[in-house]
């Protein structure tokens, strides 16, 4: 037998993180690859930083913090392939990994699941609202100040099941989550409230997933870019280039969305919105820009960057804090 029916032959090694929503998500991946290769196809679960450390993610530095292990296993040819929650990754790409494919979109919102199944307009005055999240805090405090609403954003970290958990023991009023986690684990009738993407921008990339090889395995990267979605990744290099232009990791209060616009069946335009704000929400610098879909990578890093540009020209550096290096 050649090496080459050898390697086919073989289960492909699918690298993940092992928290109960990573492993769903991985498993939808797995489950496209097996039917796209005809090849088995195997879950290798890997801890990484992320996961064990028990500090803020705002304060640990959030960028790369759980993608760092899965990268080193692929580098180190433990894993042929990994799957990212897209939102996770850093926005500089190592040259010597792919990202092969990025699969249409879930649901980008952030959703709320408060008790007694309250709205978040609904929520009374002192309503402790959960969240580890700088963005989500900027911009859910800027809207209760907008509206006269009286809620505390309490830092939280865990899993989801931990965070619902604070809501359901009385601890917390709320918990702010995406709906893509919520509904890859089939939790999403738990949802109270979806947050319009009007009142809460969601994180660049959230609800869309990275799957990442080497780039030496030219073979299964070209196996991989079957599953890749051309409006997605359009979408989410938009939101990320905004992201790095505006010199901000993952943990910083932004939030950016980018989303065709479509007339009747044909889209012929990309929506980009972005926001920075400081997390008590009394300031925000929230600005939209349209143009034609990209059609390269290089048009949706432009639409990025021209972005960001507008929003430090509006004094979105001065909101962020510490700038990431």
């Amino acid at each position: 037998m050649t090496e080459r029916a050898q390697r086919a032959e073989r289960a492909l090694r699918l690298g993940t993180r092992r928290s109960k929503l990573a492993m769903a998500q991985s498993g939808h991946v797995a489950e496209a690859v097996r039917q796209l290769t005809g090849r088995p196809v195997e879950l290798v679960e890997i801890t990484t930083y992320g996961d064990t450390s028990r500090e803020n993610l705002a304060q640990i530095g959030g960028t790369g913090v759980f993608v760092t292990a899965l990268r080193d296993a692929l580098l180190a040819g433990e894993v042929d392939f990994a799957v990212h929650s897209l939102k996770d990754l850093p926005t500089t790409q190592p040259d010597d990994l792919v990202l092969a494919a990025i699969p249409r979109r879930e649901d980008p919102r952030d959703v709320l699941v408060a008790r007694d199944g309250l709205r978040f307009e609904q929520l009374p005055a002192g309503s402790r609202v959960g969240t580890g999240s700088p963005r989500r805090m900027a911009q859910l405090n800027a809207y209760a100040r907008a509206h006269g609403m009286e809620i505390e954003c309490v830092a939280i970290r865990g899993n989801v099941d931990t965070r619902i958990g604070y809501v359901r023991n009385g601890e917390l009023d709320a918990v702010v989550l995406a709906a893509a986690g919520l509904n890859r684990i089939g939790r999403s009738e738990e949802v109270t409230d979806f947050l319009s993407v009007d009142t809460v921008l969601p994180a660049p990339g959230q609800g869309a997933l990275a799957i990442e090889c080497t780039a030496a395995n030219t073979d299964l990267a070209a196996a991989l870019a079957e599953l890749d979605d051309p409006y997605t990744r359009a979408a989410v290099t938009a939101e990320r280039s905004l992201l790095a232009a505006l010199e901000a990791g993952c943990s910083a209060p932004v939030g950016a969305l980018a989303d065709p616009l479509a007339d009747g069946q044909v889209v012929h335009e990309m929506r980009l919105r972005g926001v920075v704000g400081t997390t008590d929400g009394s300031a925000l610098v929230q600005l939209s820009t349209t143009g034609p879909v990209p059609t390269s990578h290089g048009d949706a890093v432009a639409l990025g960057r021209e972005l960001a540009s507008e929003m430090l020209a509006k004094g979105a550096a001065g909101l962020m804090g510490e700038r990431a290096l």
